[in-house]
């Protein structure tokens, strides 16, 4: 018994193959746009009222960190590190949280594919 194919398949085979591959260099192409995008740009993020303010890059590194001298205190050392590492995980957590929405929208959810080469 012959096997048969459904109506449209067997015919334009190598077509549809380059097509998808088309589809998956754009989508490839597309991803290192946004994540280079994504790299360039700042997240900060304040603690404590505007006490500490922490300026993040998209590639995970603090820039900056501005302290008010209203929360110097020699005193409690502990309340200010508190509030700068609140800063810090709170800026970062904004920039992880936008390349995995803007990464994800683009991928369609293929990330998790390990596809060697693609992402």
């Amino acid at each position: 018994m012959k096997a048969r194919l459904p109506q449209g398949y067997g015919s334009g085979g190598a077509t549809n193959l380059q097509h998808l591959a088309k589809q998956a260099q754009k989508m490839q192409s597309d991803l290192e746009a946004t994540t280079a995008e994504l790299e360039a740009k700042e997240y900060s993020a304040t603690a404590g009222g505007n006490a500490v303010k922490v300026v993040a890059t998209g590639k995970m590194e603090v820039k900056s960190i501005e302290i008010s001298a209203d929360v110097v205190d020699p005193e409690d050392v502990e309340m200010l590190s508190d509030l700068v590492l609140a800063a810090v995980n709170e800026a970062l957590r904004a920039a992880n949280q936008e390349k995995e929405e803007k990464l994800g929208a683009i991928s369609g959810g293929l990330g998790g594919l390990n596809i060697p080469g693609l992402f």
